[in-house]
């Protein structure tokens, strides 16, 4: 089965955190709270991590993963900001965000659009997966948390376990988390594209 460990909300104790980097390190897949879902993640390089999701999730070739970042800087590392999408950025982050940008050479591959060269990133609002992602010092690459013929993400850690079983090497109980998507924002063009109205709000779209 699954390990299970429960993470302070507000205050997320050191010593749990780094037992979720290890695991990640060691190639393994957590789930994990954020401020729109609980999901699945693994490292930015773990190829056979990401399969494992997807297998998992049931999910296609044509599935995106997002890098899930703890700042503008790693933002920057991974992607190609303008001016005006870094003032974006700035302004909604962290939050319940999904941002598509141009990937730099730092992205892997599997990770890109295939025509588009593009990736997803966020930067989540929430104490937990901020102080996962500063101790582990790179992305997680992520996808939701929802099971193949769910209507909805998962929201209870210990049905998780349940129904996860031994498929992801540790699940992290972070307390209530939503089952609202991330608002998703293409911001590759000259304007702000809004590609999906989730938990994020987009009435700043209003100022032009």
């Amino acid at each position: 089965m699954s390990r299970l460990i429960e993470i302070h909300p507000i205050t997320p104790q050191a010593r749990l955190i780094q037992q979720a980097v290890e695991v990640i390190n060691a190639g393994g897949i957590i789930a994990y709270p954020t401020d729109s879902s609980y999901a699945l993640g693994c490292a930015i390089g773990n190829k056979a991590g990401m399969e494992r999701i997807r297998r998992l999730r049931q999910l296609n070739d044509s599935h995106h993963f997002t890098l899930v970042c703890r700042d503008l800087s790693e933002i920057s590392t991974y992607a190609k900001v303008t001016n005006s999408a870094y003032r974006l950025l700035k302004a909604l982050t962290p939050g319940p965000y999904t941002f598509l940008l141009k990937a730099t050479h730092e992205v892997p591959r599997r990770l890109q659009h295939p025509k588009r060269k593009t990736v997803g990133l966020r930067i989540p609002d929430n104490p937990i997966t901020l102080a996962l992602l500063d101790a582990l010092g790179q992305p997680i690459s992520s996808s939701t948390l929802k099971l193949p013929h769910d209507d909805l993400p998962l929201i209870e850690p210990y049905e998780f376990k349940e129904r996860l079983g031994t498929q992801v090497e540790l699940i992290i109980d972070g307390g209530g988390c939503g089952v609202e998507p991330t608002t998703v924002i293409d911001l590759v063009g000259e304007v702000p594209d809004v590609i999906r109205q989730g938990k994020g709000q987009v009435d700043w779209l209003e100022l032009d």
